[in-house]
């Protein structure tokens, strides 16, 4: 081989080297992020936060390997099944959803594209998979057990007041998934000689009727089931609550944070993060189908003591020596 036939090889290889590397870079995963909550929410941008740690915990970088499209429903939930078929068309390799609003607005817009739940408080009982073990169709994640924490909220009310009497539960009946949690709440206040005032409110509009319910009734102490609406409207509902001198106990942080007096259940932070898994078992190959839905193994009790003062309520020491956070 002569000189000249050396250089064009070399020249040749020096051109086409890169554009092989190239075409063996992977595909980037596309990662459609379904949020019913406002961009803007601090808790919202936690969430997702914990979320991306996930992802980068497994080796993931944004913009290296992987991509979000996202959408908000900015608290309308009436938004979210556009906002599916939107990232259905893009096309995404999996859909994020975050809570039942969303799973279900996935759910009716695709039944091929993977859709991993953040938080799901019955997927079963809202017919979201067909067990937990195994799901069995596009659809997997980790589930709240919100329901199972019911009871336990019960009677955490009942230790900061004894003699209360009549409860009013706000929640939403049109969320399937929050049906065992109603059940749950019954036997449990059932059991402590609390008589409940079940008040529903399906959609934004019917929460200043829901409210005003409340109010009319005068019960001794307010829970609120967690869900898309009564987490956007939660400063509302915590405003509400103090106002109205109305002890509330409810599932998250988040609520305690506004004028719960206390809240109890699963860590959410640790869901989102933990939910990312999947979408890394899902890029790998694995069928949602054979997935098992996981359950929460981190839980928060959070006490509100200056809503409590303010109420003016005596929380016992031994729960507060329970507690993981205190708000003073």
């Amino acid at each position: 081989m002569n000189r000249r036939a050396v250089i064009t090889l070399v020249g040749g290889a020096a051109v086409l080297w890169p554009l092989a590397a190239h075409a063996q870079q992977p595909k980037l995963l596309r990662i459609g992020y379904l949020d019913p909550g406002a961009r803007a929410d601090p808790v919202v941008q936690h969430l997702r936060r914990q979320f991306l740690l996930g992802l980068r915990d497994l080796g993931y970088v944004e913009g290296r390997n992987f991509v979000m499209e996202e959408r908000n429903a900015e608290g309308q939930l009436e938004r979210l099944k556009a906002q599916a078929v939107e990232l259905v068309r893009i096309p995404v390799d999996v859909i994020v959803a975050v809570g039942e609003a969303p799973i279900r607005a996935a759910r009716e817009a695709t039944d091929k594209i993977p859709i991993v739940m953040t938080i799901n408080a019955d997927p079963v009982g809202s017919g979201m998979v067909a067990s937990l073990a195994k799901p069995g169709g596009n659809v997997t994640g980790m589930s709240a057990l919100a329901s199972d924490m019911a009871g336990k909220r019960v009677e955490l009310l009942k230790e900061v007041i004894p003699g209360a009497a009549r409860l009013a539960v706000l929640w939403n009946s049109g969320n399937r998934s929050k049906h065992t949690e109603w059940q749950d709440t019954q036997a449990a206040a059932k059991a402590v000689a609390l008589t409940l005032q079940s008040v529903e409110a399906r959609s934004p509009g019917e929460l200043d009727a829901a409210l005003a319910a409340i109010a009319r009734e005068r019960p001794d102490a307010l829970i609120t089931f967690t869900e898309s609406l009564t987490l956007a409207f939660r400063e509302r509902i915590g405003r509400f609550a103090l106002e109205q001198r109305l002890p509330m106990v409810a599932e998250l942080r988040e609520f305690a944070a506004v004028g719960a007096i206390a809240s109890y259940g699963a860590s959410r932070a640790d869901l989102w993060r933990r939910s990312a898994s999947y979408v890394d078992k899902i890029a790998r190959g694995a069928n949602p189908a054979d997935l098992p839905v996981e359950q929460p193994t981190r839980f928060e009790m959070v006490i509100n003591l200056k809503a409590a003062k303010a109420l003016g309520l005596e929380v016992p020491a031994m729960l507060l020596g329970r507690a993981d956070e205190v708000i003073e």
